[in-house]
């Protein structure tokens, strides 16, 4: 079973969830020490030539110990003033701990609404793609001071695993108070057996999951299996492990107790079959000259396209047909279909003449899109 198990040291893309507990105390503040022991975990991953993306919980816990706010529940508007206050604090801490390393952090706010809308996703997408290529180490945390719906996407553990799945990343780590996932709640039942590797979350798995624990995040072993679903689903493997000790990512590495739930295919793969599950909302036709370059593995640039049929929005299916009208695949398109009409058989250069702004080049791209056969 242990050879089943992921390497950390192997992973090209990682994403890293980091609970409240584990950054703030309630007494003294910020964990300083225990960020800085990240920092270097972080700094070692990216020598190894893998993309890191933190996930942090923490600016609302921060954020009341300044304003004075006692422990305990509070109202909505609260937790909002709280994450204000907390997330600049926040931001801070990491562009402090991760500059000394040479690494660049980038501060990115985000809420349900920007991976369930397709225009929203496609934007995020392509933003945290470009942040990578640079070199930056994106800081995500959800945009706790506009975010209704009791303030969460459900404590940054769904969240993560959607970034993970945004991004392609290939592991997931949720850095947590518990080292992995049981059969029962360990802090109840005495029995209770933690589970090194599970292969596959069956009905039996979800029901072993509790309820949230800890006083300082909300996020609890349900979160958490909601989070490996989506995960696994889109070919990203997820481990849930205690953070607390220094250097959490070298003990996770070096054998520490943990829970790997194991990535269904690989996360491109993943990502193809999502998109062609898809009913087109339209169709663009191309011409011979594309069809050559899709089969090569390049993206659909509006030059190519000889006719867009349908009502669509950025973001959203459209089927891709070749001159004749043969479907070729599906694919996610950039453009709404008023302004995919508007610039087809145009170069891409063409573009901001047409419609007024600098638009994006390809009206396809290659990573979304799925070609039949």
């Amino acid at each position: 079973m242990a050879s089943l198990s992921p390497d950390i040291r192997k992973a090209r893309r990682l994403v890293v969830k980091i609970g409240s507990a584990l950054l703030v105390d309630r007494e003294t503040g910020l964990k300083r020490d225990w960020l800085e022991a990240l920092a270097l975990d972080v700094s070692e991953a990216k020598r190894r030539g893998a993309d890191v993306i933190l996930v942090s919980s923490g600016s609302i816990a921060l954020g009341r110990r300044v304003l004075g706010w006692p422990t305990g529940e509070l109202a909505l508007e609260q937790s909002q003033a709280a994450a204000a206050v907390g997330q600049i604090r926040l931001a801070r801490a990491y562009e402090e701990v991760l500059a000394p390393h040479g690494i660049t952090t980038g501060q990115v706010l985000v809420t349900l609404e920007d991976t369930a809308d397709r225009r929203r996703y496609l934007n995020s997408r392509a933003t945290m793609e470009t942040l990578l290529a640079a070199g930056v180490v994106p800081i995500v945390n959800e945009n706790d001071t506009v975010a209704t719906d009791e303030i969460r996407f459900g404590d940054n553990d769904r969240l993560a695993a959607q970034i993970a799945v945004t991004v392609g990343a290939d592991q997931l780590v949720l850095l947590s108070d518990v080292d992995g996932f049981y059969s029962a709640n360990p802090k109840e039942d005495p029995n209770a057996v933690r589970f090194d590797l599970v292969e596959k979350i069956t009905p039996k798995i979800e029901a072993m999951a509790g309820d949230p624990i800890s006083g300082l995040s909300k996020g609890g072993m349900k979160t958490k299996l909601l989070a490996a679903k989506t995960a696994v689903q889109g070919g990203c493997a997820m481990a849930i492990m205690e953070g607390s000790a220094l250097r959490p990512l070298k003990a996770l590495a070096e054998g520490a107790n943990r829970t790997w739930f194991l990535a269904e295919g690989d996360p491109q793969a993943a990502r193809k079959r999502w998109i062609a599950a898809m009913k087109p909302k339209g169709e663009v036709r191309v011409d011979a000259g594309a069809v050559k370059a899709l089969g090569s593995g390049k993206s659909l640039l509006p030059a190519g396209v000889t006719v867009v049929l349908g009502s669509f929005g950025r973001g959203e299916p459209v089927a891709i047909q070749g001159p004749d009208g043969a479907a070729l695949g599906k694919g996610l398109i950039r453009y709404t279909a008023t302004e995919a009409k508007a610039i087809a058989g145009h170069k891409s250069a063409e573009i901001e003449a047409i419609l007024g702004y600098a638009g994006r080049a390809a009206l396809v791209h290659r990573d979304d899109m799925v070609l039949d056969g």
